[in-house]
């Protein structure tokens, strides 16, 4: 069973809607005994990093997360989830993420002020997906792919984990791997046919 992660934070109906309409069965679960025993995991998030965290923290389900990912079960985060996999934060102080990733996340207005770009923070709808690897993930993407974002901090010094990014006045990881660990930034739930076919194509992800 694919098991939404409930910790408080997160498009979880939505999310599941998604699942349900490519016929993928899922349940959203805050008890530690259906995370441990899920084949997929989602990790969602809205909001900000700081809190989500202590959130997840408090759900006592940080540990359950990492033997599963240890154990070879594919792992997706989704927009604050995927930021959630990195090392460490720099929205609003300095938090330590769970470390499945390596790289920061950081504010997009720095990185604008520093390079004197003009755009508007937090970055809102659709952007062009161009896919710089591949991963099991993007098998459904169809050739010029388009998805939505809703942020204001982004992924950075990922290279190793990059697997399709978007151009917002810099590149925005749009897609991340590192081993049977997966990200998205952008909502899948809310980015048409390309975001369900990612999610199809986690779903379809054998445990390592």
């Amino acid at each position: 069973m694919l098991v939404i992660v409930d910790y408080g934070v997160g498009n979880l109906f939505s999310i599941q809607s998604s699942l349900k309409h490519e016929g993928i069965a899922s349940c959203i679960s805050n008890d530690a005994g259906t995370v441990a025993a899920a084949d997929h995991l989602i990790l969602p998030g809205v909001g900000a990093f700081g809190d989500a965290k202590n959130m997840l923290d408090r759900s006592g389900l940080i540990p359950v997360i990492l033997e599963q990912v240890r154990q070879g079960t594919p792992l997706l985060g989704i927009c604050l989830g995927m930021q959630l996999l990195f090392e460490e934060s720099e929205e609003f102080g300095l938090h330590q993420g769970l470390g499945l990733i390596k790289g920061k996340i950081k504010p997009l207005t720095h990185q604008f002020q520093a390079l004197a770009i003009d755009l508007k923070v937090p970055h809102i709808g659709w952007n062009a997906l161009q896919q710089q690897r591949t991963s099991p993930i993007t098998k459904y993407l169809t050739p010029e792919p388009f998805v939505y974002y809703v942020h204001s901090f982004y992924a950075t010094d990922c290279e190793a984990a990059l697997v399709a990014d978007s151009q917002y006045g810099v590149s925005v990881p749009g897609i991340v791997q590192q081993g049977n660990v997966y990200g998205t930034q952008f909502h899948p739930e809310k980015s048409g046919e390309t975001g369900l076919g990612i999610l199809k194509a986690f779903a379809e992800v054998e445990k390592r």
